[in-house]
């Protein structure tokens, strides 16, 4: 549960420095292996971060004594680089994992702003590498993928559009409104996405039967909203629903307040998924609705420490005396698909790291990984349900309220307006 009274200044991962998660190896053996991992430690993306030294601490007690792989110990040394939420800076810090830091593998998460750049170096450069934490096309077509062909050396398991699409629309008839919705979205991979006609909102609402208000992208970070606020309150807007950075819609939703405008139902992506943002935005977080791509109600296990979802939330609040948040599954799942690679791979260099990543058909903590599958070659899909933040007590919590695209995920809450 997110306490209501909490504040916490988004932007850094408070006093965890990124030189700080370079562990040494975590065992001295003949042969080591060597996995780069790139993320946002600093900057406005640093909340998806927030679990990384969790996930570290947890997966160097788990592989302090190595790997076995057929009867032979293998050293593990994870090397952790801060994206500084910069998309050149991402580049940048993996061309040093590959060519300096001589990685066996690169893994990343934590939007299209971290993982395109990742993968783009990766595939370069002949490097194996997993993502996760972007939606599929952003990722896939976002860095000029064939769906005949993928890639080569990267990997990447999400969500899609078509399901965070079919989640908004399902929260957006569940109550009654006018059914005119305001597009709050910025001019980067993920916005641009969701702007697209064929794909993203102008499709979904037209299938819907919503009417679209659509003012454009605008250039993030941004501090003044009065242009869209002015905007939707002119045509009638009862919906909002994008894509966008927490600071952002921090920004967006302050001034709704100062400005009068009240609608119905509001689904940000992105910058509503995480407690600490909501936190930050008091009592007008209740009933903000978002999508949920990881919870303790996932009925999935780790294929590592067999923990259930409730399980690794739980030992995430007590570990950090922190509310779970959506990363923790996926920072988990990232070592899980890494480490059953390694394993299968052993030490027979980066084509039998490329051929295991790219065979990887696995259950894990955040659902069933398979790269073979599709709906494009190198891409899995994993489930999605949405969510609201309602009170409980003297905060919120994010409690499952629509389930249309996951069914095994149960509903544990009725949607509910915003408090006008």
């Amino acid at each position: 549960m997110v306490d209501g009274s909490r504040r916490k200044v988004l932007g850094t991962m408070g006093g965890v420095a990124a030189a700080s998660l370079l562990p040494a190896p975590w065992v001295h053996a003949a042969q080591t292996f060597k996995i780069g991992y790139v993320a946002p430690a600093t900057g406005p993306l640093s909340v998806f971060a927030e679990p990384d030294p969790f996930t570290l601490e947890a997966m160097k007690k788990l592989v302090g004594s190595g790997l076995t792989v057929d009867g032979k110990q293998y050293g593990v040394e994870v090397i952790y680089k801060d994206s500084q939420s910069s998309a050149a800076r991402a580049a940048e810090v993996t061309n040093e994992l590959i060519l300096k830091n001589k990685v066996d593998m690169v893994i990343s998460g934590c939007t299209p702003e971290t993982t395109n750049p990742v993968a783009d170096q990766c595939e370069l450069n002949g490097m194996p590498c997993v993502t996760n934490d972007t939606p599929w096309q952003p990722h896939f077509f976002g860095r000029g993928g064939d769906p005949k062909k993928g890639f080569e050396w990267t990997n990447h398991f999400f969500w899609g559009l078509e399901d965070v699409m079919g989640v908004f629309g399902s929260i957006w008839t569940l109550l009654p409104t006018n059914r005119v919705v305001g597009a709050l979205l910025p001019n980067d991979p993920d916005g641009n996405a969701w702007g697209d006609p064929k794909m993203g909102l102008p499709l979904m609402c037209k299938e819907k039967g919503l009417k679209l208000v659509d003012p454009g992208r605008y250039q993030s970070p941004n501090d003044n909203f009065t242009n869209y606020i002015t905007e939707f309150k002119k045509a009638g807007v009862e919906i909002v629903g994008g894509v966008l950075p927490p600071p952002d819609f921090g920004n967006f939703w302050a001034q709704c307040a100062q400005q009068g405008f009240k609608p119905k139902i509001v689904s940000a992506a992105k910058a509503t998924e995480f407690p600490a943002a909501i936190a930050a935005f008091g009592p007008r977080s209740e009933g903000l609705t978002v999508e949920v791509w990881w919870s303790p109600h996932h009925p999935f296990k780790s294929s590592l420490t067999g923990q259930s979802s409730a399980d690794l939330a739980a030992a995430y609040t007590k570990a950090t005396g922190k509310p779970w948040t959506m990363p923790v599954g996926f920072k988990h799942s990232l070592f899980e698909v890494a480490f059953a690679a390694l394993k299968k791979a052993g030490g027979k260099g980066p084509k039998a790291l490329r051929d295991a990543l790219r065979a990887t058909d696995l259950d894990t903590i955040v659902g069933h990984v398979n790269f073979t599958k599709g709906p494009v070659p190198s891409v899995s899909k994993t489930p999605l349900v949405g969510g609201q933040w309602q009170k409980q007590g003297n905060g919120f919590e994010l409690l499952i309220v629509e389930n249309s695209q996951a069914s095994m995920i149960p509903v544990g809450a009725k949607l509910l307006p915003i408090p006008a």
